[in-house]
């Protein structure tokens, strides 16, 4: 029986600009890493991780996707086009939530996401 979500992974092809995105620019906590070739990240409880290691996946290739949940979409967006992130679309909106799709260096989508009250 299956009782959580163990973690998230993306393939990238560069662990250190891969880790200036999603740490410098999306703010994500650094947990820890294995060789420098698998890191993880603490969010809210789930682990979010990024590694070269995975040679089964292609970095950016239009596979699974995450969304992070924001406090503020607004105020990220800006703080992302302040930050020359690539915005892939949006902001748009559902009935259940507004968010904008980004892009990491490696071409892998990354939802940020604020569900409506």
């Amino acid at each position: 029986m299956i009782t959580s979500v163990a973690f998230f992974c993306y393939p990238v092809t560069n662990i250190a600009k891969a880790r200036e995105f999603y740490e410098a620019i999306l703010g994500l906590k650094f947990e820890s890493d294995f060789g420098n070739d698998w890191v993880e990240y603490d969010v809210n409880g789930s682990t979010f991780a990024i590694t070269t290691m995975d040679t089964t996946h292609i970095a950016g290739a239009k596979g699974g996707v995450v969304a992070f949940e924001v406090d503020d979409l607004d105020a990220t967006i800006r703080d992302l086009q302040k930050k020359k992130v690539k915005f892939v679309s949006g902001p748009g909106e559902s009935p259940v939530c507004r968010f904008a799709v980004i892009s990491d260096p490696d071409g892998n989508e990354v939802i940020v996401h604020k569900r409506n009250p």
